[in-house]
């Protein structure tokens, strides 16, 4: 078994080569949105790493290995088919390499590293779980267990609602307000933010438990004022006009909850 220190060195060494095989496909491709399903799929792979490499409870390793093998699967291919493989590079990216102009290239590759970074970051949490010598079964293991499901289920129900609403004429035009999208305007970051309270329930006991709660905050701070809310309002008040702009005055930003009343939240 390995030592914390080196299977963290080990884990950002296969995802740096990682994110550099990456930035190659992205030169090719001209779609640095892969960078996403790259970062997701990472996270996984050093989740199920570490859990195979540390020495904790040996059915709290199997249990944390699972949920981060399927949560990054699942993710991954989700990045893949809706933003990647088919798909013209995300107005975010398009607008890095204008800014950037010929300087694009060199700073996507710091980018991709520093995506790399974030992936290391994100999988600390599954580590301290790993490295839990607290015998399972315990309250924090069952609730990980139901935070998990609950979230990752949520996420993956609020995704097919989008989708099933974009695949109507009125979807390229019109909010989408169904579902969990009449209670919150971004209810898939929500899910995802709460997903990541898993691992602080599951390392409950372990002497470094209060180093998993790191990523959540990490989390809410990127989705709230970083590359998640921002970019995304501001794409969707271009596109939408007005219908968006009532959608923000009606609906939760983050949190599920109901719908204020004075705009058109009950209008789809």
């Amino acid at each position: 078994m390995m030592g914390p220190a080196t299977q963290l060195l080990a884990g950002w060494l296969a995802t740096a080569t990682l994110m550099t095989l990456l930035w190659f496909i992205q030169r090719r491709t001209g779609n640095a949105g892969i960078v996403d399903a790259g970062w997701s799929a990472a996270i996984g792979g050093m989740g199920i790493f570490f859990a195979v490499t540390s020495q904790g409870d040996p059915v709290r390793r199997t249990v944390v290995a699972l949920l981060i093998g399927i949560w990054s699967a699942r993710l991954a291919g989700y990045l893949l088919r809706d933003r990647v493989i088919g798909q013209p590079e995300e107005g975010r990216y398009r607008t890095l390499r204008e800014q950037w102009g010929p300087q694009a290239q060199r700073r996507l590759f710091r980018f991709f590293q520093l995506q790399a970074a974030a992936a290391v970051f994100f999988a600390v949490p599954v580590l301290v779980v790993a490295q839990n010598p607290l015998p399972s079964w315990t309250v924090g293991d069952l609730l990980g267990i139901l935070l998990w499901g609950v979230s990752v289920g949520n996420t993956i129900l609020a995704d097919r609602q989008l989708a099933r609403f974009k695949r109507r004429p009125e979807g390229r035009e019109r909010t989408c307000r169904e579902g969990w999208w009449r209670y919150s305007r971004h209810p898939n970051y929500f899910f995802e933010w709460l997903h990541w309270w898993s691992y602080v329930a599951l390392a409950m006991g372990s002497p470094f438990w209060w180093v998993t709660v790191l990523a959540p905050a990490a989390m809410l701070y990127v989705l709230i004022w970083v590359t998640g809310i921002p970019p995304t309002e501001a794409q969707a008040v271009a596109r939408r006009g007005e219908d968006y702009r009532r959608y923000q005055r009606t609906t939760s930003a983050f949190v599920p909850w109901f719908p204020r009343k004075g705009g058109d939240a009950d209008a789809d």
